[in-house]
């Protein structure tokens, strides 16, 4: 665990951002000191990573918040979606870089006349894919049903949902012993999907193998699952959500 103080000084987020991103929900501590402190896991640096990722990129917080927070949320996924923006930003600066020598070069050579042209401040490219990239997370119909499901969602609310849901991973985990395939470990993941279509968004086969790979993939679902459950639960949540989905095609 580190202290708001240290976490500040690695990122080099200021104690009072990161006091804020703690009030607007976009970055909460892992827990408390006694004395009320802040204090901060390895899930939380993952996570400020990924906001520290959306800031460079300069998504608005309240988007970023959405988009983290949004179901079915994929750290290697949005990974790639990062890079892809930061080589087009990248490309963007290093044409802009070549504008304004070109520019330099032109004034110390006392030329001029020539037709000028503004194309290489045009970063409709570098919008269009942002766009495309933010609707993927914020703008499907998932994340609507579930915005409109938590909306009059209290602090309470959402433990006591947070609760229940690592519980019925608390109940995989006591079913490690057996295969996959049991009839009782597929009736535990009809339970999961039930669970998630009545508390938070519909949640189709198709979303639940998504989501079963995205438990198994490691980062912090993997270790809340895991801790949850006890060591490999989330592997083998996802190994029962792909038999439960492959026999219902």
């Amino acid at each position: 665990m580190m202290t708001v103080n240290e976490v500040s000084r690695l990122t080099g987020v200021s104690v009072r951002t990161l006091q804020y991103y703690d009030r607007i929900g976009l970055l909460k501590p892992a827990a408390y000191t006694d004395a009320g402190y802040r204090l901060y896991d390895k899930s939380s640096l993952e996570r400020m990573q990924q906001i520290l990722l959306f800031r460079e990129l300069e998504f608005p917080l309240k988007e970023i918040k959405e988009i983290v927070d949004a179901p079915g949320f994929s750290r290697d996924k949005a990974l790639d979606q990062q890079i892809e923006l930061l080589t087009l930003k990248k490309e963007h600066l290093e044409k802009l870089i070549r504008f304004a020598r070109e520019i330099k070069a032109s004034i110390n050579e006392e030329t001029g006349g020539e037709e000028m042209s503004f194309d290489v401040f045009d970063t409709k490219e570098m919008d269009e894919y942002a766009k495309q990239a933010k609707a993927q997370w914020g703008e499907t119909a998932a994340y609507q049903e579930f915005e409109e499901k938590s909306k009059d969602w209290t602090k309470e609310d959402q433990k006591e949902m947070a609760d229940q849901f690592m519980g019925i991973f608390a109940e995989f985990g006591l079913m490690l012993g057996l295969d996959p395939a049991d009839e009782k470990v597929q009736l535990q993941v009809k339970k999961l999907q039930d669970y998630i279509s009545a508390h938070y968004y519909h949640c189709t086969d198709e979303i639940l193998s998504g989501l079963g790979k995205m438990y198994s993939a490691g980062g912090e679902f993997t270790e809340n699952i895991d801790k949850a459950g006890g060591a490999g639960t989330a592997v083998f949540t996802d190994k029962a959500i792909e038999i439960y989905c492959s026999g219902r095609v």
